[in-house]
């Protein structure tokens, strides 16, 4: 049996290794004290539909509802007991055996009741799926829910994409730029006056560095800004210039420690996604540059090292690996699918360096992560949630088949590239939740459909969907199907909002974008933000909205694109 609730909770949420707790389901009793056990029940505004499914050896079956009933706040539920598989619905919710709110110590259950009068009656919805018992059987449940709820929750974008660029370009730079560190600091607060809340780091890739330094690099050269292209040139000649013992990017650097591994399990370590993502956009910017007449060969010299040493870690299976010891190069962990976006970086590799022996690593490592899109159960991605599944996983793999589809046509590739799109779509909200309008979510009127969850173990919403919005809308055009093209546009509506347009606005600075937006019980009280700047959603807002500026096609431009941004 495996239960599931989209955004929510994956088969049994994470590997027994998994140094991140949170909610994890087994076919014993487990200990709930330990955030584990045989069922599970949860409030609705936790996923991303409304829904549960479960599987068994003979079916797929689902239930839905809507987020608010009759009864207050909906809930779903799954679990096994004595050998049989249960999926149900609450009103009101109830959240057993325990709570789980973003920390790894359970908190006690949360059960909400209604009391009936003589003669109440109350009118409950709720939609049943029966079908066959395949890992992607969800999926047309899914787009049957998002048409119901797509028809009456709208979404409210605050302006333009040229106009977000603008903001986001800006608070990229006066915000996150360190000029005497040549870095993007990771974080910055909102209050000014605390400057010692900034973070003073800076990863090569994912939460900083190289994605969003090409997303300022371009944005500069579009505009023709050139204190943005010195600032985003600096960073990656920093980034390009500094190598681990094994040839490898270092993972991060800190001000107080300098270059270092990352957040892993062991300092020793380098995390495979991070490397990726930061050879991925290194290229990028490499050819971004090479358009501009302007050469940069530290930055081929360390795209084409990185993609030696990948080639190099990878097996007979074709697994590039997912940690590597930082001194030494050796891989001490394989176990998940932290490498599949090695992929990309050897399609795009292999066309800057001209080597096409990059594109035969590519295949391979292709034909061996197809096993986790396949099973739809995709993890490893993110640095802090080790062995879980995260939205994360699900923009990699959808990135990395469509590279790998765009090479050669092989059907296959594109087959895996529905398939991760399909499963990314169960992080994606369906419905704006409703928030009490005497919060800062419900004072401004945010509206969460197109927002991701970013994992079962870290829930609230984000926006790093955005960072393959330019993939989504290509798969839209090589299959035809205008779903993924509404799900693209509804993620980038989404995150046009809560973009500071002055100082002052929501209490941020203007050009600032928050890392959390929290939707439910999870380390924060529902309706408020996190009162953090991030470089990577500035820069990921950046980057989705330079996507659709370069593509009208799919996403028309305002008409009021030319206003002035502070409205």
């Amino acid at each position: 049996p495996d239960g599931r609730g989209p955004g929510c909770f994956y088969r049994h949420n994470r590997v027994a290794d998994c140094v991140r707790r949170s909610p994890r389901a087994g076919a014993g009793a487990g200990d709930p004290a330990l955030l584990e056990s045989s069922w599970w029940s949860f409030r609705s505004d936790r996923t991303a539909v409304p829904a549960v499914l479960g599987w068994t050896d003979a079916a797929c079956v689902g239930l839905a509802t809507e987020p608010r009933s009759a009864l207050g706040l909906s809930g779903v539920g799954f679990g096994l007991e004595q050998q049989a598989a249960r999926v149900w619905l609450d009103f009101p919710y109830r959240e057993e055996p325990v709570v789980y709110d973003g920390f790894p110590v359970a908190a006690p259950p949360d059960v909400r009741w209604h009391r009936w009068r003589p003669g109440e009656r109350r009118r409950l919805s709720y939609r049943l799926w029966v079908g066959p018992p395949q890992a992607h059987a969800y999926d047309p449940f899914v787009r049957h829910l998002y048409d119901r709820h797509r028809r009456e929750h709208q979404p409210a974008p605050w302006m333009s994409a040229a106009q977000a660029a603008r903001l986001t370009a800006y608070g990229l730079h006066r915000w996150h730029w360190r000029p005497d560190h040549d870095a993007l600091y990771e974080t910055a607060a909102f209050d000014r006056a605390h400057p010692e809340l900034d973070r003073p780091h800076m990863h090569v890739g994912w939460v900083s560095g190289t994605p969003w330094a090409h997303a300022l690099l371009a944005y500069g050269r579009r505009s023709r800004t050139g204190p943005y292209v010195d600032a985003a040139t600096r960073v990656l000649d920093k980034i390009a210039g500094a190598r681990t013992p094994a040839g490898t990017f270092w993972g991060m650097w800190t001000l107080q420690r300098g270059w270092r591994g990352g957040w892993n399990p062991d300092g020793a370590w380098l995390h495979a996604r991070t490397l990726a993502e930061a050879t991925l956009f290194m290229t990028r910017a490499a050819r971004l540059e090479d358009r501009h007449g302007a050469a940069h060969p530290g930055w081929v010299r360390a795209v084409a090292d990185n993609l030696a040493f990948a080639v190099s870690r990878q097996d007979g299976s074709g697994n590039v690996g997912s940690y590597y010891h930082h001194q030494t190069g050796a891989v001490t962990e394989r176990g998940s699918a932290a490498g599949m976006l090695w992929i990309a970086a050897l399609v795009e590799g292999a066309g800057l360096l001209g080597d096409p022996g990059l594109l035969a690593a590519a295949r391979r490592a292709g034909d061996h992560y197809a096993g986790f899109v396949e099973d739809a159960f995709i993890y490893g991605a993110p640095e802090d949630v080790h062995l879980a599944p995260t939205s994360e996983d699900a923009y990699n793999a959808l990135i990395a088949y469509i590279a790998l589809y765009e090479t050669d046509g092989k059907r296959r590739w594109l087959r895996l590239a529905r398939q991760a799109a399909d499963w990314m779509m169960t992080f994606r909200w369906t419905y704006n939740v409703a928030f009490d309008p005497r919060t800062l979510l419900g004072r401004y009127d945010f509206r969460s459909r197109g927002a991701d969850q970013a994992s079962p173990s870290n829930q609230h919403l984000h926006a790093y969907g955005l960072v393959c919005l330019g993939e989504l809308a290509r798969l839209w055009r090589h299959t035809g199907d205008e779903y993924y093209l509404r799900r693209a546009r509804d993620n980038l509506d989404c995150f046009l909002q809560l973009v500071a347009r002055v100082d002052g606005d929501f209490n941020a600075r203007k050009g600032m974008v928050t890392e959390r937006y929290y939707q439910t019980n999870c380390f924060q009280p529902k309706g408020s933000l996190l009162t953090l700047s991030h470089a990577w959603c500035v820069g990921v807002t950046l980057h989705g909205c330079l996507v659709a500026m370069d593509d009208p096609e799919a996403f028309p431009p305002s008409a009021d694109d030319e206003e002035p941004c502070d409205g």
